[in-house]
C-alpha cells in the first residue's frame, strides 16, 4: 500500500461486513483511521478488533434520524473529524410489480436512499463546518443504470442514489467536498445467497442456478469480489479525486457500459 490515505478518518455505513468491510481494511492499510459503523454493534465491534487500533466500531441505524447523528458525533469525538464518508449500508429485494408491498418498498427506500441522503447530510454539515472539504463516496449499482424485470424497487432506489449524487456532488463542491459514487455490478459474499433465493422463488430455478448464471453471463468471467471494488474507493477517497465532481464510476467486470 502507498499510504495515499495518510491521516484521514472515514467513517463507513454497513461495513461490519462485506463490502464495507473489504473497504474498512484497504482504507486502515492505505493510512486512514475508520469508523465501522453497522446497526449490528456486536459485528461492528469484532470487524472493528480484526482489522486492529486504527478502526473503531459505532453503532448507526441509517433509518433513524437521530441514530445518525449520534453516529456522527461519536465518530467524530474518537477520531477528530470525518475526512471520508462511504455510503455502504443497503438492503435489496425482489418480487414481481403486482406482488410489491408498500412496506417492503418503504424499508429499502429507507435505507438505500433515505440513509444515504441523511447521512450525507449530517456529514457534510460536519465538513462544510469544520472546513478543508471532504470525499464522499455513496454505493450505487448497475440495477440503478437499468431496470429489471423482478428488481423494479431495488433498481429505482440505486437509480436515485446516483440522481443523488449528482445533485449533492454539484451542491457541495463549493466546500470543497466530492461527492462520487461507485457502481458495482454482481459481487459474491453472503448477500447473494439472499439474492439467489428471490430468483429460486420467482424464476422457478434451483438454489444457486441464479449465481452460477449471473457469473457466467458477466463478461470478465466471474462475478465480482468485494477486493475488486477497493480500489476505485481508495482512488475517490484520495487527492487524485479532487477534480471528480459528481460522477459515478461502473466496476463490474464490463457488465454495463457508460
Amino acid at each position: 500500500m502507498s499510504g495515499r490515505l495518510q491521516g484521514k478518518c472515514a467513517l463507513i455505513t454497513g461495513a461490519a461486513r462485506g463490502i464495507g468491510f473489504s473497504f474498512a481494511k484497504a482504507y486502515v492499510a492505505e493510512g486512514a483511521r475508520v469508523a465501522i459503523a453497522d446497526i449490528n454493534s456486536d459485528r461492528a465491534r469484532a470487524a472493528a478488533v480484526e482489522i486492529g487500533g486504527n478502526a473503531i466500531a459505532v453503532e448507526m441505524d441509517v433509518t433513524k434520524q437521530d441514530s445518525i447523528d449520534r453516529a456522527v458525533a461519536e465518530t467524530v469525538e474518537r477520531l477528530g473529524r470525518i475526512d471520508i464518508l462511504v455510503n455502504n449500508a443497503a438492503l435489496f429485494t425482489a418480487a414481481p410489480l403486482v406482488e410489491i408491498e408498500r412496506a417492503d418498498f418503504d424499508r429499502v427506500f429507507a435505507i438505500n436512499v433515505s440513509g444515504v441522503l441523511f447521512t450525507m447530510q449530517a456529514v457534510a454539515r460536519h465538513m462544510v463546518a469544520r472546513g478543508g472539504g471532504g470525499k464522499i463516496i455513496n454505493m450505487a449499482s448497475q440495477a440503478g443504470r437499468r431496470g429489471e424485470a423482478l428488481v423494479a424497487v431495488y433498481c429505482a432506489s440505486k437509480a436515485a442514489v446516483i440522481s443523488l449524487t449528482q445533485s449533492a456532488g454539484l451542491n457541495l463542491i463549493q466546500h470543497g467536498i466530492n461527492v462520487n459514487a461507485i457502481a458495482p455490478g454482481v459481487v459474491d459474499g453472503e448477500h447473494w445467497d439472499g439474492v439467489d433465493a428471490f430468483f429460486a422463488k420467482y424464476e422457478n430455478k434451483a438454489p444457486g442456478q441464479k449465481k452460477k448464471e449471473v457469473g457466467e453471463a458477466v463478461p470478465f468471467g466471474r462475478m465480482g469480489r468485494a477486493e475488486d471494488l477497493t480500489g476505485m474507493a481508495i482512488f475517490l477517497a484520495s487527492p487524485e479525486a479532487d477534480y471528480i465532481v459528481a460522477q459515478t464510476y461502473n466496476v463490474d467486470g464490463g457488465n454495463w457500459m457508460s
